[in-house]
């Protein structure tokens, strides 16, 4: 069962990647966690997606199909995979599409959690990360016990300049812009489904496993 996971950023496609994972019994790949592995081992597709990030700049298309189809063809990934992250852009899909038609494989399902911008802005406006050990926390989901003090080590909390409401608008803008296109192209192609992302994280995880099946 292979699996692609749309929805904006902080609309909790990760956390419910993570539950498919566990319970089909599939990896979650995430393209960070590749770049990631990859940059470590000091492979020929690391040393070369480094050499862009170290320059600021995106890893070009061609290089993160390369790093996911490399990914894919794992042996872990014999039983399918679901992919969190990737693709993002029209030209990514199709070059997907196009190297797992070479293995004789295709995406089974994409699923798109769907929620609502104001949502997402609330969401993560109230998320709060420790400056020491890095535990995030939100404000309203998941407090802390005492008021900007982390529960594990005692550090302090703060807004990421990245979950602020200003930012949060222009990450969605950009994911409307390049991420929108995605979910017309798995509609064409048959095996988008949705689900509302604003219920309950277990509520969520029940209407994909309706989806995918026991």
């Amino acid at each position: 069962m292979k699996i692609i996971m749309l929805g904006a950023p902080g609309a909790g496609k990760g956390t419910q990647a993570k539950k498919i994972a566990d319970k089909y019994s599939i990896p979650h790949i995430s393209t960070g966690d590749i770049f990631r592995a990859n940059i470590k081992n000091g492979t020929e597709l690391g040393k070369k997606a480094k050499a862009y990030m170290d320059q600021g700049l995106l890893v070009p298309d061609e290089l993160v199909v390369d790093l996911v189809v490399d990914r894919v063809k794992q042996d872990d990934c014999a039983d399918g995979y679901v992919l969190d992250g990737f693709p993002r852009t029209i030209p990514q899909a199709e070059a997907l599409d196009q190297a797992l038609a070479g293995m004789n494989e295709k995406v089974d399902y994409a699923i798109n959690v769907e929620v609502p911008d104001e949502n997402i802005v609330n969401r993560m406006s109230g998320r709060r990360a420790c400056v020491d050990c890095g535990a995030t926390y939100h404000i309203v989901y998941a407090p802390t016990k005492q008021e900007g003090i982390c529960d594990k080590c005692g550090g302090s909390l703060i807004l990421r300049d990245d979950d602020k409401p200003e930012t949060v608008q222009k990450r969605l803008g950009v994911y409307h812009e390049q991420t929108q296109p995605l979910i017309d192209y798995y509609t064409q192609s048959g095996i988008l489904r949705e689900v509302d992302g604003t219920a309950e994280i277990d509520d969520v995880f029940a209407a994909i496993v309706e989806i995918l099946g026991e």
